[in-house]
Formats: structure tokens, sequence, C-alpha cells
């Protein structure tokens, strides 16, 4: 029995939902951010970051616990490679603001959103992209800070990862049901970012810091991870990579907020110019349902029923 032609379009939910689900995972994360800092006098930038992962995988496999006979060989891979450009984006980010003022390496790694905004068809997509580069660039005012070589090839490394980040989390939103394909990939961003901190950064950890952890990983890396992959479900990468502008905007406005910190003329301009290329990007960017799979052939040949014979 077919469904009915209303049923079906409300398969795919409107690029709104996909906005609002983004902008919550964005606030999400500088909420968390803002939290870990006392962390990080503690267990150094990539302790905090190692731990912070490792408790979302701990997380996401007891709470969703996936079966790996329920996955393809090929959806092995992507979860797993999704899992390592996850951490890779946490890890050089971080190794990034330990050289470089926090706007420039922000301008930096923003490349990659940046990049991804651009695959796409139609010209508005162009538009909304550049109003969004330099919305960015005035948020984060990069000519403030010097260029440090190593530090800048961290940020384009980050910047590299966080671009793969979205298209394979768009893969894997596509190929694997309910949110298995996460609680795949965050455990292996986990080992990578105990991996990059141990030892020298975990050996001040006590249990009293563990379950500390515990909570932001809910807070800044499980729940925004889960808003981000269902959003790509429901929004193109070139709307989403747009939408990443909003972030800094995020940060500036939590600091206003919450810190009392007063923003320059530049850095309200670029508000103003992200949130304008936010809401065009996405009223366009709502994607299509996807063409539904070829039925599989039946593993009995038609032959073998006799009972018409």
């Amino acid at each position: 029995m077919s469904l009915p032609a209303h049923r079906a379009r409300l398969r795919l939910p409107s690029a709104t939902t996909g906005t609002v689900m983004a902008v919550a995972s964005m606030s999400t994360i500088q909420l968390g951010l803002a939290l870990s800092v006392p962390l990080v006098d503690q267990l150094g930038a990539l302790g905090t970051t190692g731990l912070r992962l490792a408790g979302a995988g701990v997380l996401l496999l007891v709470l969703i616990r996936p079966r790996p006979r329920d996955f393809s060989g090929r959806d092995l891979l992507a979860c797993t490679m999704l899992g390592a450009v996850s951490a890779g984006m946490m890890v050089f980010f971080m190794l990034a603001v330990t050289r470089l003022p926090l706007g420039t390496a922000s301008a930096l790694e923003f490349l990659g959103p940046l990049a991804v905004s651009l695959w796409g068809p139609g010209r508005g997509r162009i538009r909304w992209t550049a109003m969004a580069a330099l919305g960015v660039a005035a948020l984060t005012e990069p000519w403030h800070g010097g260029i440090d070589a190593l530090g800048a090839g961290f940020a384009l490394t980050a910047a590299a990862c966080w671009a793969a980040y979205i298209l394979l989390t768009q893969r894997v939103g596509d190929s694997v049901t309910g949110l298995g394909g996460l609680a795949i990939s965050m455990p292996v961003a986990g080992l990578i970012g105990l991996l990059a901190a141990a030892p020298s950064e975990l050996e001040n950890v006590t249990w009293k810091l563990l379950g500390a952890m515990l909570g932001l990983a809910a807070l800044s890396a499980v729940l925004p991870f889960i808003l981000e992959f269902l959003a790509l479900r429901r929004l193109t990468t070139s709307a989403f990579g747009t939408l990443m502008s909003l972030e800094p905007a995020i940060a500036l406005l939590m600091g206003l907020l919450v810190l009392g910190q007063m923003p320059g003329l530049a850095p309200a301009v670029g508000v103003a110019f992200v949130v304008i290329a936010g809401i065009g990007a996405t009223r366009n960017g709502a994607r299509t349902a996807p063409a539904p799979p070829e039925p599989r052939a039946s593993a009995v040949p038609a032959t073998v029923n006799s009972s018409s014979s």
C-alpha cells in the first residue's frame, strides 16, 4: 500500500530543520569550549581534546551499541575515515592555536568549509560563500597576528580535515541507518585523540577530571556531532559549509553575553555578513530525496515454484 503524496513529501525534512540543528551544534560546541578552559590548564590542549573525544566515543558505544555485522566493508571504511578526520580536525586546530592567534587560526581553518561551500551548482552559492568569507575575515581579524609557518600548516591541515568531515558525514549518514555510523566513527576519533595526547598530557588525570570530561564530551562532542550528522541529511554540503561561517559569530555573541566582551566595529559587521550569508545559503539548501535503492534480485529462482504445474 503506497503512502499518500503529502506523507511522502515529509520523508525529507526542510532546510529549516537542518539549519536549526547546525546552529544548535555550533552553539553547544562554543559553550563546551568555554567550559573547557579551566581543564586545559590542568591537562593541556591535546589532553583535553583527547579525553573529550574518548569520552564521546564511549558514550556513543554505550547508548547506540552498533553491531559491526550490520555494516558493509565499505561502510566500515567510511566510518573509520570519518573518525580519523574528526580527530584530525580537533587535534590539528589545537596544535595551531598553540602557535597562532586564535583569530588567525580560525580564519585559516574556515578555508575547509569554505571550499566545500563552493562545491555545487548555481551562481547564488558563490555569492553567499564570498559574503561568508568576508564576514569571517572581519570577525577573526587575522591581520592582527603574525604567521608562524608550522602553526599555519597545522591550521590548514585542520581545514582539510574539516572539509573531509563534512563530505564523509553526509556519505555515512546516507548509507548507514540511524546513528550507527557515528557510534563507529567516534571511538576511532577518541583512540586517535588519546594517542596524540599520551603520555605527557595525561599524567595529571584524576577521577574527578574524568567525570568532568564525560560531561563535556556529552555537551560539546556527542550532541554536536549527532546534530551535524542529522543536519547533513537535510542540507546540501554547500549550504552546510556556508552555515559553518556562523560559528565565529556565535562565539563572539557568547563572549558578549557571558564574558562581557564588547566587539569592535569590524567584528560587528562580520556578524551581519555571515548571518545574511547563512540565511541566503539555506533558502535553497534543502537536499532532494535520494533515489530509492535498486531492488535486489530474488535469491530463489522463479522456476522453483511448481505449484502451478
